[in-house]
């Protein structure tokens, strides 16, 4: 670790910190039907597009038509996006001509990319046409983006109201979001990528003659290997400009290309990475702001802040110290210098980055739902590897996806409240709202979903043939690949260990209905929750109460977070990362 590393990451925090409150009070006054200064523009769209589909904004939906919404909307862009990949040869922009997307692969990525989740069993510049990158793969990273957050407002609503039966309208909410705070972001953000060396044209793939041409070795259907002479090199075009923008901000992580952020059209200098990591967690940070204002606690907002904060340092703690450590097998020239990998852990990382914004980067990319990358985490040490595990594991609330990161913390902040309540022998509290039996079964039923489809679909691989023929490793490293895979999944997060084949049948099925799965089947109680909440009455406080707003509660709430995680994924760890990096100190790699 150097005194430069940790000189980026703190002014990647206090940039962060920068951002949180214009951004978190402009959304609130979006979902709140206030003025803003963009209305001039987005209003007169907005309305044109209720008088096209029919809406009513004044209609306010109860938590079970809100549900319902979600649901049906989300399965008709399901259904569109696999549509889109099954024909796209028979489109246009496909300069490349590539074949339509096969069945499995097709119905993986359609549930990959409605859950904000996107996955990606394939790689983008070889099997993904122009148009389905933008009128398919773009539109989602908006629309399901753009439902994340409309779920988290709704739960605020739910929190903030007194003695209502309705959370808001879904289809308003999701509009608002699109136009007032993922479009505009998205189209200034993109010109300056542009103004940094991305690419965005409609060009079909150039060729460049090589300089010294290479004698690779091909291995042929037979399975026969020979040797091919290759002089040029394929480089792929595309509009990669303007999806990269939406591919951050909304937290999706697809990437146009296969190498993702570490590719240098998708991410071409280190400010561009900066840049990047911004955007992922800007929204998140933000929305914690927007709960603290629309719910009449600011310091509430900030306490949820500051335990987010306090989760991603510790993190990213632990992972930069392990990479840079590096492995003690592979030791200096002179041994009396270092007894470790001299310059620390460079393998899968890009060398224009280093290891202190390649950790960074990981640690933000699976504390948010976001999963680009701009370095492989099947290359990370033992324990590097391990933190973007555990990350996800969390259920991403660290900050998280765009809304799924504050209303799985919220689910947290229940239960700590709860937890809390039984410590002083009085009915628990949250921001004058008394929590009940029926919120806190919801708020566990949530939590459970996510444990018991990872650890099921888990469990069954690691005995499945099948299933183990795509490991690159044996060992406990092959089981951490086909853990992270299902992590990564339901968790909606989408990075890769990349070290397993996993666009084959048994994947791409098992992992779409985890996807859909993680999302879908967590968010039902979520909503019942906000439902519930706003029901309630508010009871005045009193010296039994609970405070929501002080340090105490700060790392309460942490403690929660990390106790049920790890209760629930410490025996996996154990075998998996935890026991690999025993046996590298014990002399013994996989």
């Amino acid at each position: 670790m150097t005194a430069n590393g940790w000189f980026q990451i703190a002014v990647f925090v206090l940039v962060l910190f920068a951002v949180t409150k214009p951004l978190g009070a402009f959304m609130a006054r979006v979902f709140s039907g206030e003025k803003t200064f963009l209305d001039a523009v987005m209003r007169p769209i907005e309305r044109l597009m209720y008088r096209a589909t029919g809406v009513d904004e004044k209609h306010e939906m109860r938590w079970t038509e809100y549900a319902v919404s979600v649901l049906l909307f989300s399965a008709v862009s399901l259904l569109l996006l696999y549509l889109i990949e099954r024909v796209q040869g028979w489109l246009p922009l496909n300069p490349q001509k590539f074949a339509a997307v096969p069945q499995a692969l097709a119905f993986n990525t359609a549930a990959s990319f409605t859950t904000n989740t996107n996955w990606q069993a394939y790689s983008g510049e070889t099997t993904m046409s122009y148009l389905t990158q933008m009128a398919g793969l773009a539109y989602h990273n908006f629309i399901s983006a753009a439902t994340g957050i409309a779920i988290a407002i709704a739960f605020i609503r739910g929190i903030a109201r007194r003695e209502k039966a309705t959370i808001g309208n879904f289809w308003v909410d999701l509009t608002r979001t699109c136009l007032w705070v993922l479009l505009p972001v998205s189209l200034v953000v993109s010109l300056f990528f542009v103004s940094q060396g991305m690419i965005q044209n409609f060009k079909p793939y150039a060729t460049a003659e090589l300089v010294d041409p290479q004698t690779v070795q091909v291995t042929g259907a037979d399975g026969k290997t020979t040797q091919q002479s290759v002089s040029e090199q394929v480089i792929p075009m595309g509009p990669v400009a303007s999806q990269e923008v939406i591919k951050m901000y909304g937290t999706n992580g697809g990437g146009f290309f296969n190498a993702n952020s570490a590719h240098p059209y998708e991410n071409p200098t280190p400010l561009t990475n900066f840049v990047q990591m911004l955007l992922i967690f800007s929204l998140g940070s933000g929305l914690t702001y927007t709960l603290g204002k629309m719910t009449g606690s600011q310091k509430h907002g900030w306490a949820v802040w500051s335990a987010m904060v306090g989760l991603f340092l510790a993190g990213v703690l632990v992972v930069y110290s392990a990479e840079a450590r590096g492995n003690p097998l592979l030791h200096g020239v002179d041994q009396r210098v270092s007894a470790m990998q001299p310059g620390g852990n460079m393998e899968g990382k890009e060398v224009r980055f280093g290891i202190a914004d390649s950790t960074l980067f990981a640690a933000v990319t699976t504390d948010a739902s976001c999963g680009a990358v701009n370095g492989m985490h099947d290359s990370f040490t033992p324990l590097g590897g391990m933190l973007p595990l555990i990350n996800m594991m969390l259920g991403e609330v660290v900050f998280g996806g765009v809304g799924s990161g504050l209303y799985g913390m919220l689910v947290f902040v229940i239960l700590a409240v709860f937890i809390a309540g039984l410590m002083v022998g009085r009915t628990p509290e949250y921001l004058g709202k008394k929590i009940e039996a029926y919120d806190v079964k919801m708020a566990m039923l949530s939590v459970l979903i996510f444990c018991l489809v990872i650890l099921v679909f888990t469990a069954v691989s690691v005995v499945s043939s099948v299933a183990k023929s795509s490991i690159s490793n044996a060992g406990p490293h092959g089981l951490t690949q086909i853990l992270y895979t299902y992590v990564s999944t339901a968790a909606n997060n989408g990075s890769a260990f990349a070290g397993l084949n996993a666009n084959t049948n048994w994947y791409n099925i098992t992992t779409g209905f985890n996807m859909l799965f993680g999302r879908f089947l967590v968010v039902i109680p979520i909503l019942a929750i906000a439902g519930n909440l706003a029901r309630k009455k508010v009871v005045p406080e009193s010296v039994g109460t609970f405070p929501v707003t002080t340090p105490l509660f700060t790392v309460l709430l942490s403690s929660v977070v990390l106790i049920v995680s790890a209760l629930t994924f410490f025996p996996a760890l154990s075998l998996g990362p935890i026991l690999e990096h025993l046996l590298m100190h014990a002399g013994k790699v996989f």
